[in-house]
């Protein structure tokens, strides 16, 4: 059966996909262990370059398909490679998540691997968490591991510059500045259209007096860490500062986040806020509320931070995480006459800017920064600009995900600002505990799903807290986008057992209908 699997995908833009994302990790001259080879669609790619290959695969099948495709300089039927064979690299491609002992496979092929491993995997089947879990019970050399979960994010990425080419896309590398409203200059090139769509993006800020260096590094120095700080502070509780906080955590650093407002991820509903802190404190979490930071001093060994109030905290790394702002400096906007606010490129409703023809979107356009809604905005603008009328989206109904452990989701009005909106009389709420769950028994999570409702009106806003709420994020968009009453909701049924069902419960229970709750 996966034979047949592998051939149907033999010629899709997946091999393509596979190839880049290995061919980045892996050193070309290596010689290279394919465990778990399959039809040979990585052996082709890795022998095509000049790679030296040994394909091993635990199905006859597999491998006689495998020997028919690659000019692979070994193929041995088997579950693993036999001692005393040696190689350079490695690459695990699928074949994790239909191991009856993954981590098995993983830290044996790892420990004999003097260099790099590659390792891809379906996207929900094994997390950075289940690896943290692996690293904690095993002693897996975590640097290695690493580079596989960055492999399996770039796996994900659509194509990129290299897709855009394949769709008939002209792409020009380079420093751009507009110099006009339809004209883009690249170095000594020029480039004009009709229509001009500035998407630059935004740059991790810091505070006044706090020099980004050294010990003191942003979110994009952290991604490139070649090791696991064993003590950082964290200055920022949001989503940025929380997520980094809970994977670094997960790998055994000590972690201290310092934020100024009264909760850590401020911009949730309360409720869900208070939980989260409950939650990163029984991780062994620690966190400075409603206190600011004055200053850093660093050395060699370490940073020391010092707080308004007096306190100070040592720690290996700073991070600094106190938002990001639009990178739109120096790049010509104002000197053709857009109007900047802030460093915001000021649009209207429809993403156009104050010059006629010229458009904006993303970090640069004030609003939430997600990527979701960067790239809905670009779909936005070019339907748009071929006269399709496409529908606005306002910023509140674009659900949010914090990918931390636990997950926090939302979309629409926080209990508080539904009451500042209808009136405090005017809403109910009601707050469904993921206990009463099965699926969540079944993956030991805990947390809430919380629905807001206008009395006698629609669902206007969902929180959620647990593992893999973010996955649940879909249905709640459209109750709050599409204006839906519970009493729409409730009699649709919701699979058992699956987290999907708590939704279910909170619109019976705002229905009056509740099934488990009160």
């Amino acid at each position: 059966m996966y034979a047949r699997v592998y051939d149907a995908i033999w010629d899709s833009p997946i091999s393509d996909r596979l190839a880049a994302a290995v061919c980045s990790v892996l050193e070309p001259t290596a010689r290279t262990l394919d465990m778990g080879c399959g039809t040979g669609l990585v052996a082709r790619l890795l022998t095509s370059r000049g790679t030296a290959v040994i394909a091993v695969d635990p199905s006859n099948a597999m491998i006689d398909r495998c020997r028919g495709r690659s000019a692979a300089d070994l193929y041995l039927v088997a579950a693993e490679p036999p001692e005393g064979l040696v190689w350079e690299s490695a690459a695990l491609i699928n074949v994790l998540h239909v191991c009856d002992d993954a981590w098995a496979l993983l830290s044996s092929t790892v420990s004999r691997t003097p260099g790099r491993v590659a390792v891809i995997w379906p996207h929900d089947a094994v997390s950075l968490f289940d690896l943290a879990r692996w690293e904690r019970s095993g002693g897996l050399g975590w640097l290695r591991v690493l580079r596989c979960a960055v492999l399996r994010l770039a796996i994900g990425v659509p194509g990129g510059i290299l897709g855009a080419r394949r769709r008939g896309i002209t792409t020009i590398e380079g420093e751009g500045r507009l110099i006009s409203p339809t004209t883009v200059q690249v170095g000594d090139d020029t480039v004009t259209g009709k229509n001009v769509v500035l998407a630059t993006g935004s740059y991790s800020r810091s505070l006044p007096g706090l020099e980004i260096g050294g010990r003191v590094i942003t979110s994009e120095q952290a991604l490139e860490l070649d090791f696991i700080p064993k003590k950082v502070a964290v200055l920022g509780g949001g989503v940025i500062g929380v997520e980094f906080s809970s994977v670094w955590r997960s790998w055994g650093s000590e972690v201290t986040i310092i934020e100024a407002l009264p909760h850590l991820v401020p911009n949730e509903d309360e409720a869900i806020s208070k939980q989260f802190e409950r939650a990163f404190r029984k991780r062994g979490i620690d966190f400075k509320l409603g206190v600011r930071f004055q200053g850093v001093t660093q050395n060699d060994q370490g940073v020391v931070v010092t707080l308004e109030n007096g306190e100070t905290i040592e720690a290996e790394l700073l991070l600094v995480a106190v938002g990001r702002g639009p990178l739109t400096a120096g790049l010509g906007y104002e000197e053709v006459g857009i109007t900047i606010d802030r460093g915001f490129v000021i649009t209207n409703e429809r993403l156009a800017t104050n010059i006629p023809g010229v458009y904006a979107v993303g970090d640069i356009v004030p609003g939430l920064q997600l990527a979701h809604r960067g790239f809905q905005h670009g779909i936005f603008v070019a339907e748009e600009i071929a006269g399709l009328n496409p529908i606005v989206i306002d910023d509140l109904n674009i659900p949010k995900v914090t990918y931390s452990d636990p997950e926090v989701a939302s979309v629409g009005l926080s209990e508080a600002k539904a009451a500042e909106k209808y009136g405090a009389d005017k809403i109910t709420s009601y707050d469904y505990n993921l206990a009463g769950n099965g699926k969540s028994h079944i993956i030991g999570t805990s947390g809430s799903v919380k629905v807001v409702r206008v009395n006698e009106g629609p669902v206007v806003g969902v929180h959620m807290i647990g593992a893999r709420v973010g996955e649940l994020i879909g249905e709640a968009q459209l109750a709050v986008n599409w204006e839906a009453y519970p009493e729409d909701i409730a009699p649709l049924l919701h699979a058992h057992p699956t987290q999907n069902e708590a939704l279910g419960e909170a619109f019976l229970a705002l229905a009056g209908k509740p099934l488990h709750g009160i």
